[in-house]
């Protein structure tokens, strides 16, 4: 079956300390996507980063993440850390979309 496992609880850093969130995955998929979100207070999730190319890394808002298929992982990392960073973070995976739309 598919799952992932992410760092789980509350991660304290210091302000512009590095932070690393884990994220680790089991799948049946030949070329797995993965994707982090952020959840800030009474908002909506949004999308953080996207993993869709092994061993190329991906960045966005100072965010980055490198998906490691050799290994499994998407792991995310922040620099310098701000409190505007403090969220709830989500990992998630999905298969990879192999066929297009088709409109009548």
């Amino acid at each position: 079956s598919d799952s992932v496992n992410q760092t789980e609880g509350p991660v304290t850093v210091s302000e512009r300390a590095l932070m690393t969130l884990s994220c680790t995955y089991q799948t049946t998929y030949l070329n797995p996507y993965l994707y982090w979100y952020v959840q800030h207070l009474n908002k909506a999730p949004q999308l953080l980063l996207k993993g869709l190319t092994a061993d190329k890394k991906v960045e966005h808002e100072g965010f980055q993440a490198t998906l490691v298929k050799s290994d499994r992982s998407f792991h995310l990392q922040k620099r310098a850390v701000q409190a505007s960073d403090s969220a709830v973070y989500y990992c998630a995976l999905s298969d990879t979309v192999t066929q297009g739309c088709r409109g009548s």
